[in-house]
């Protein structure tokens, strides 16, 4: 199996909610300011549970949050 790509549009989200910081969503979601950047400069990609998470927060579907793009080998 080849490397794959997850892509996030977090820092957008955060921007058009308010302009909400790291921090916030972090609290939000439940984890640390370092793990929300670490899954948006897609350093660390988050497990389904909190990936879900995050699309709660901006009431919007999982698609619109991350999108998988498949890296052929």
């Amino acid at each position: 199996m080849g490397k794959s790509n997850i892509r996030n549009n977090i820092r957008k989200l955060r921007f058009n909610h308010d302009e909400m910081t790291q921090q916030g969503l972090a609290d939000k979601i439940g984890v640390t300011r370092q793990t929300v950047l670490a899954i948006e400069s897609a350093k660390y990609s988050p497990s389904l549970e909190l990936a879900f998470r995050v699309a709660a927060v901006f009431d919007v579907p999982l698609e619109d949050v991350f999108q998988y793009d498949p890296v052929e080998p």
